[in-house]
């Protein structure tokens, strides 16, 4: 069978299966993974060997990081750290930029914390914001699904993120600090855009939600922090002493004797080991909970991650089964060629080409994970096959991907639901907010993505 048939065969095997049959993404994904796996050329005995070794390859890349970011999240949000931040962000902006705080609080937040628990944690405070000015209601929710939004989709440890990183081969610490890149002025113009939507459709929060009138002592803003800021730094660190080796100079000696330092300390295993650690720590001093409670804090963190980790690992299966039908040389030669001849240049194909098919995926399942690790799996199988290096690093065909699967929000996407009944919005008033909203910042993550391909190469 023709590769682009058996890309197509899979593709509709996984809307198929959750669009129709409303199978869970894990099985979805498995089941295309078999399907395309065995259509694929091969021998018969490893035909389904090959996508157990890409979902043991995948999940061996991924699945500590994402279980103790999940642990380290939890541990945030119960601790009370999460909520300081918060304070402490609309304390140094003042309450007059509080769009802009709750923005900013998005962004960091998302980092470690999913985007839905991020959101429930600040809504009450765009009902206490417009109380205090009666206005602005509907900025304050868009603020907070900009910031938010942006480094859910851009910054490891998020799932999404992370998987297409290690699926495309991108060195961890570069995904990070590319990603915040590239989430910044996607967050900034998304906040512009939420005051403009604004003006053109106020909307007042129901009557009935109540705010939060009793208050537990929070912890201090450093050991808030702490989580957050440690793993990036020490994941960071290996990737600026790496970085440094690639160019012999007059300090080359030096940042090679870091090197074997920096390489255990910024292994992500061990930095979201530490951050785990710490977050726990803070938990278990402000909350004095007792060690069963933090084990029952734990369990509960794992059981959610366990689910990701599946769905993402199921991924890298279908990614294999993709390699292996050689699908790689004809996109290239259907998409890269066009490109050539229309004048584009070969290497920015692929940028578009990630983050039109993560809009698509988007539009039809409605999850920017799935969107993202299916995506980035049909990528992957694409660029080891071209024969050459790309003119840019691999890291923006992953934040291409990222921005695009921003794009075409609707009402199959479980956040336009948080949205719509967590912020008491219409579901018309969701579509004529939220989803531009969100294709407005991952427009701009896709601008920003192609000037730095083009200006940062990073080669």
């Amino acid at each position: 069978m023709p590769p682009a048939l058996i890309l197509l065969v899979g593709m509709a095997t996984i809307l198929g299966a959750i669009l129709l049959l409303r199978l869970n993404a894990f099985l979805a994904l498995i089941a295309a993974a078999i399907v395309v796996s065995l259509l694929a050329p091969g021998a018969p005995a490893v035909k389904i060997a090959r996508v157990a070794e890409g979902f043991g390859r995948t999940a061996g890349t991924i699945g500590i990081v994402i279980a103790l970011a999940a642990i380290t999240g939890k541990a945030m949000m119960d601790s009370g750290a999460a909520d300081r931040i918060v304070r402490a962000f609309i304390a140094l902006l003042g309450e007059k930029r509080s769009a802009t705080a709750l923005c900013a609080t998005g962004y960091v937040l998302s980092i470690p914390v999913f985007f839905d628990t991020v959101f429930y944690l600040l809504v009450p405070l765009a009902r206490s914001g417009y109380t205090r000015t009666n206005r602005y209601y509907l900025k304050y929710l868009l603020a907070i699904a900009a910031g938010a939004g942006a480094t859910h989709t851009l910054v490891p440890p998020t799932p999404g993120p992370l998987a297409v990183a290690g699926t495309l081969g991108v060195d961890l610490g570069t995904m990070v600090l590319v990603g915040l890149a590239v989430a910044l002025p996607a967050a900034g113009v998304g906040l512009l855009f939420a005051g403009w939507v604004d003006r053109r459709m106020p909307v007042v929060p129901p009557a009935s939600a109540a705010e939060p009138t009793a208050t537990q002592l929070l912890p201090g803003l450093v050991s808030s922090l702490l989580p957050i800021v440690l793993p990036v730094l020490l994941i960071s660190s290996h990737t600026v002493v790496v970085s440094m080796t690639a160019r012999p100079g007059a300090h080359f000696a030096i940042w090679s004797a870091l090197a074997p330092y920096t390489a255990i300390i910024g292994n992500p295993n061990l930095a979201m080991l530490v951050s785990a650690g710490v977050a726990m720590w803070v938990y278990a001093r402000q909350r004095r909970v007792s060690r069963a409670d933090l084990a029952e804090m734990v369990d509960t963190s794992l059981m959610g991650a366990g689910f990701i980790i599946l769905i993402i690992a199921a991924s890298g299966g279908f990614g294999v089964a993709l390699q292996a039908a050689g699908i790689g040389p004809v996109i290239e030669r259907a998409f890269v060629g066009r490109a050539a001849a229309s004048g584009m240049g070969s290497g920015l194909i692929f940028l578009f080409l990630g983050f039109g098919v993560a809009s698509l995926m988007k539009i039809a399942q409605g999850s920017s994970t799935v969107a993202m690790i299916t995506t980035a799996a049909m990528l992957a199988a694409m660029l080891p096959a071209s024969g050459r290096s790309l003119p840019f690093h691999t890291v923006y065909v992953a934040t291409a991907i990222a921005s695009g699967s921003l794009v075409g929000t609707w009402m199959n996407d479980s956040g336009f639901w948080l949205f719509s009944k967590m912020g008491g919005v219409t579901e018309v008033e969701t579509l004529k907010s939220w989803t531009p909203l969100l294709a407005v910042v991952g427009v701009t993550g896709m601008v920003t993505t192609v000037a730095l391909a083009l200006l940062v190469p990073l080669r």
